[in-house]
């Protein structure tokens, strides 16, 4: 009885070591299947490490690589679209998105511009990720370099240019300007980022000195306005006084070519009636004087005619008429 017993003593501890090593089983089979497929959604790659180092890259798709830590795993979004801004953060981004400046984010977007102008700047940096391996192992801190050559790339160029350009015209061609420079220090430095729009959000002069600002721009549109009329009515009139000019220049021509004429047909006349008068001139002279009276006689109202004999007409004429008259 004591020799059973003795037995059993030793005997039933068996069973429980048998479960603890299924259980470790089980748990070095799920760790296994746990750390061996993974999955890529349809926007990301996968990169891949063994032991620290890279080994390759995984499209979308479920996939298997080395258990236990043996390789690891990093997501990188490449198609993905990634945003920075500068000047401001948006606290709660909908339709009404609210935004938020400090301190910190003023740095950001106070520049000097080229005229010596202070203007505060802010834009948007949406790019994405079109290379993974130099994104992961080129540069650490990719994304603070990334910014920290946004800051410089755009204080640069707004240095370069005036106020008036800043605000107003030349805000596309600085946008344009800044995205194409930026690409190329991306390139140059490999960080592996593909710079697809850089947006100037708000451009504006410093707070403290807005209201003068805004005063000085609106006496610059004041100015415009006045030169801009000026313009119009110098189009309306210079032509029509042109147009009057020529005018009165054709007309004198006109003139002097009629009287020019008029005085050579008048001496054609002369010449001819002192011709025909060297001729005959009694005849002439009878001619002419007969000639002028034929013009003068239906021109006068009253006619008197009398012999060139008679003496003592003045009674007869009764002139008195005509005095009251």
């Amino acid at each position: 009885m004591a020799r059973e017993r003795h037995r059993n003593i030793f005997l039933w501890p068996r069973p429980r070591l048998s479960l603890f090593r299924y259980g470790l089983l089980g748990a070095l089979a799920l760790a296994f299947l746990f750390t061996s497929f993974y999955q890529i959604s349809p926007e990301e790659t996968g990169v891949i490490l063994r032991f620290g180092k890279f080994v390759r890259t995984t499209g979308p798709g479920l996939h298997l690589k080395l258990p236990l830590g043996i390789e690891k795993l990093i997501r990188v979004p490449i198609q993905r679209q990634l945003k920075l801004e500068f000047g401001f953060r948006t606290v709660r981004p909908g339709v009404k998105s609210e935004f938020r400046v400090t301190p910190e984010t003023l740095k950001e977007s106070i520049m000097l511009t080229g005229d010596l102008n202070v203007v505060v700047v802010e834009w948007i940096v949406q790019y994405k990720i079109k290379d993974p391996y130099n994104y992961l192992f080129k540069m650490r801190n990719v994304t603070d370099t990334f910014r920290y050559l946004n800051e410089a790339v755009v204080r640069r160029i707004v240095g370069d240019s005036s106020v008036d350009e800043v605000l107003t015209i030349g805000r596309t061609r600085i946008a344009n300007e800044a995205k194409e420079e930026l690409q190329k220090l991306c390139d140059l430095y490999e960080i592996g980022l593909d710079v697809n729009q850089l947006i100037l959000q708000d451009v504006n002069p410093p707070d403290p000195v807005k209201p003068s600002f805004n005063e000085v721009n609106e006496a610059l549109q004041e100015k415009e306005r006045k030169i801009n009329e000026a313009w119009a009515e110098y189009n309306q009139e210079i032509p029509r006084a042109l147009g009057e000019a020529e005018q009165m220049i054709r007309a004198a021509e006109g003139y002097s070519t009629e009287r020019i004429n008029q005085a050579l047909g008048d001496a054609a006349l002369f010449n001819s009636l002192f011709k025909e008068y060297s001729r005959a001139p009694l005849v002439t002279r009878q001619r002419l004087y007969l000639e002028t009276l034929g013009e003068i006689l239906p021109k006068i109202k009253r006619k008197i005619i009398i012999d060139e004999k008679q003496k003592g007409i003045l009674p007869l004429l009764n002139l008195g008429e005509e005095v009251k008259k």
